[in-house]
């Protein structure tokens, strides 16, 4: 990946924070009302969505790219944004926020034992995640605030995860062809066995929203071949969008 095209990613992350400034946020006065167990799975993901971004941030930097490098603090914003909506989200609901929970913790310590394409590959697993279950959210919340938050939040990622494809097609390009299949096969099996985890562990939330434990885990595994896709041979028109 050259310059120019993190300015051009640099530019979108801009001109979606100027979108979100002109439409301002969800009417909170509303309220939210949802199955405890939904409000249960919200929870988990605020936490997970509220890290500062520092060691992606460092790495970042220390990449050589300004243009990257103001790309990942917008896109680190955009990850706070999200905390921040559901932190409203819950407060309208009258929900409180999680201090902490162990698979966050354990997602942070992983993302952070090596370099910037171990912390992507790691963060990439929960974008691809994420996506699922934000769509989930949108589509199944018997609620229309939330509904709102997920389809906002479910927006960005949209963005995030073709953004840390490109940079890991460069990144992974730096590796023996011989070892690109193989890297992204282990990244394949991590994101099956974070998706298997989130499947029972929000299980009863995603029957809540329509989603099953089975159907969330497969979809999950299923979408990951754009992404390899993307990663290891991206042209014009591929489809980074696994949501």
């Amino acid at each position: 990946m050259g310059t120019d095209d993190f300015a051009a990613w640099t530019r979108r992350f801009e001109e979606a924070r100027e979108r979100r400034r002109v439409q301002g946020d969800p009417d909170w006065e509303r309220g939210a009302t949802l199955h405890p167990a939904v409000w249960a799975g919200i929870r988990r993901f605020q936490v997970g969505e509220e890290g500062d971004g520092a060691g992606l941030v460092g790495k970042a930097d220390a990449a050589g790219d300004d243009d990257y490098a103001r790309a990942v603090r917008l896109f680190v914003a955009e990850e706070r944004n999200h905390a921040r909506l559901l932190a409203r989200l819950l407060a309208a609901g009258g929900v409180p926020e999680l201090t902490g929970h162990w698979s966050d913790t354990a997602f942070v310590r992983l993302r952070r034992l090596m370099g910037l394409r171990t912390e992507l590959l790691v963060l990439m697993v929960a974008e691809v995640v994420a996506l699922r279950y934000y769509r989930a959210l949108r589509d199944g919340a018997d609620d229309p605030l939330t509904s709102e938050v997920a389809g906002r939040i479910l927006s960005d990622e949209r963005r995030h995860v073709p953004f840390h494809c490109d940079r890991l097609h460069a990144s992974l390009a730096e590796l023996p062809r011989a070892l690109r299949r193989p890297v992204t096969a282990l990244w394949q099996l991590l994101l099956l066995a974070a998706a298997l985890v989130v499947a029972v562990d929000h299980g009863p939330a995603l029957r809540r929203v329509g989603v099953g434990r089975l159907r969330f885990a497969a979809d999950v595994a299923a979408s990951s071949s754009a992404v390899v896709s993307a990663v290891l041979a991206p042209r014009p028109g591929t489809r980074t969008d696994p949501g």
